[in-house]
């Protein structure tokens, strides 16, 4: 092969390992994106499932829950979502959150949500008591 035919490809490979970086590159975006994804999808899936036990309505009601508790807190849901499942461990809940949350649940569901009070109150009234026997 001649100095000039190899001349001629140079600019070709460039142009093609130019366009393979791309392709990596974008590739690379997406694997990120997707794996994003699949982790806010999780946290959402639990928090429905939070919304469905609390509220006694079907996955679909918890799913237009969030929606309305998201639109009206100005939170992304995937936060939103995060929120509620740390609520679920911790009974940790912002008061808009709580206040949105308790107006869509009267709007789709027949429950409201526990008051701390009362739950710390029943707690500690159970704690001495005999179980049936």
């Amino acid at each position: 092969m001649t100095s000039s035919a190899r001349a001629g490809q140079e600019p070709q490979d460039r142009e093609g390992a130019a366009a393979d970086a791309a392709r990596i590159f974008a590739m690379q975006e997406e694997i990120c994106q997707l794996k994003e994804a699949v982790s806010s999808h999780a946290v959402v899936d639990q928090a429905i499932g939070i919304v469905v036990g609390l509220a006694r309505v079907t996955p679909e009601a918890g799913w237009r829950v969030l929606v309305e508790v998201s639109q009206h807190t100005n939170t992304k849901l995937r936060l939103l979502a995060e929120t509620l499942v740390h609520w679920g461990g911790t009974g940790v809940l912002p008061p808009g959150v709580r206040a949105a949350l308790e107006d869509a649940l009267d709007r789709h569901g027949p429950t409201r949500l526990p008051d701390p009070r009362e739950s710390a109150a029943a707690s500690s009234g159970r704690e001495g008591a005999e179980e049936p026997g």
